[in-house]
C-alpha cells in the first residue's frame, strides 16, 4: 500500500472543491503538499489554511494544466521543492454548458485541453520521477460521466471517457513493466462543488434560463461533500485500488450501465425526474421528460 504519512503529494485543481479538500486531508494525515491551480488567490487561501492547521510543508504553484510547457516547468519546480514527491493527483477540471450543437469546436478543445490533456501532461511530466521512488501513486480524476454519457455532456463525457481509457491502459503498462507506480482512476458522482456554477457556456448556447435551472437541479441532487470525496480517494490510494467510485449515485449508475449498457439512460432519466421533483417540488427537466 501507499503510505500517506510521510509522503509528498502534488494536487492540481487544489484551489477549490475536491482538490482543496484532498490537499487538506493529505496534510492532516502527515503528507507534505504542493498545490497547483490557476486561481492564485484561492490557492493562497488553501495554503494558509493548511499552514494554520498542520505542520507539514506546503507550496503553491500557479499553472495552466492545458499547457504542456507549464506542466513540464511545474514538475521541475515541485520536484525541487519536494524531492521525495511520490503522489501526483491530476484533478483539475472544468465544465461546459450546452448540447453538441450549442458548443463550438473551440469550446470542446478548451475543455479537452484541461480535462484530458492536463491529465496526460501531468502523467508524462511526473512519471520519470515517480518511477525512482520506492512506492508511488498516480491519481487521475475521471467522472461518473466517464462511465455513462448523459445528454448535454458531449464534451465533458468525451474527456472523462478518455481519461478512463488512458488511465486503465497506462495502469496495465505500469503493471506489465513491474513499475513501483500504482494508478487509481477516480469516478465521482454528484459532488457539492462550484463546477456547475463555474461552467463555461457554449458559444452558441442562448438559453440562460435552462442553464440556471440545470445548475439548480444539479445542486438539489448532489449527495457527497468534497471532504467525503477526499477521504474516499485517500482510502483508494492507501489500498492501491485501481478504480474508485465516489457516492451512492455513482455506484448505482455504474451498476445500471453494466446491466443495461445500451439503454441505461431511459432508466436513469426516470429516477432523476423523481429525485429532482422531490428536491425542487417543480416540473422535471425537459431532457428527463423526453428520455
Amino acid at each position: 500500500m501507499t503510505q500517506i504519512h510521510g509522503a509528498a503529494a502534488l494536487v492540481t485543481g487544489a484551489a477549490n472543491g475536491i482538490g482543496r479538500a484532498l490537499a487538506l486531508e493529505l496534510a492532516a494525515r502527515g503528507a507534505d503538499v504542493a498545490l497547483a491551480d490557476r486561481d492564485e488567490a484561492a490557492l493562497k487561501e488553501a495554503a494558509d489554511e493548511i499552514g494554520r492547521l498542520h505542520r507539514t510543508k506546503v507550496t503553491c504553484h500557479r499553472v495552466d494544466v492545458s499547457s504542456a510547457s507549464e506542466i513540464e516547468a511545474l514538475a521541475t519546480v515541485v520536484i525541487a521543492a519536494h524531492p521525495k514527491l511520490n503522489i501526483v493527483v491530476n484533478n483539475a477540471g472544468v465544465a461546459l454548458f450546452g448540447q453538441f450543437h450549442e458548443v463550438s469546436q473551440a469550446d470542446m478543445e478548451w475543455l479537452m485541453g484541461i480535462n484530458f490533456w492536463g491529465v496526460v501532461y501531468g502523467c508524462r511530466a511526473f512519471l520519470p520521477h515517480l518511477q525512482t521512488r520506492p512506492e508511488a501513486h498516480l491519481v487521475n480524476t475521471s467522472s461518473i460521466f466517464g462511465i455513462i454519457a448523459p445528454p448535454g455532456q458531449t464534451s465533458y463525457a468525451a474527456a472523462k471517457f478518455a481519461v478512463r481509457g488512458f488511465s486503465e491502459s497506462l495502469r496495465h503498462e505500469l503493471a506489465m513493466n513491474s513499475s513501483p507506480v500504482r494508478l487509481t482512476v477516480v469516478h465521482p458522482g454528484g459532488i457539492a462543488t462550484k463546477i456547475a456554477r463555474n461552467s463555461r457556456v457554449g458559444a452558441f448556447a442562448t438559453d440562460n434560463k435552462r442553464r440556471a435551472e440545470g445548475i439548480e437541479r444539479f445542486e438539489a441532487m448532489v449527495q457527497t461533500s468534497p471532504e467525503q470525496a477526499a477521504i474516499r480517494i485517500i482510502e483508494g490510494i492507501e489500498a492501491n485500488e485501481p478504480r474508485v467510485l465516489i457516492g451512492k449515485d455513482a455506484r448505482r449508475m455504474d451498476l445500471l450501465q453494466r446491466f443495461k449498457p445500451g439503454t441505461y439512460w431511459a432508466t436513469i432519466a426516470k429516477n432523476l425526474e423523481r429525485t429532482i421533483a422531490k428536491g425542487l417540488k417543480s416540473k422535471p427537466a425537459a431532457w428527463a421528460r423526453k428520455s
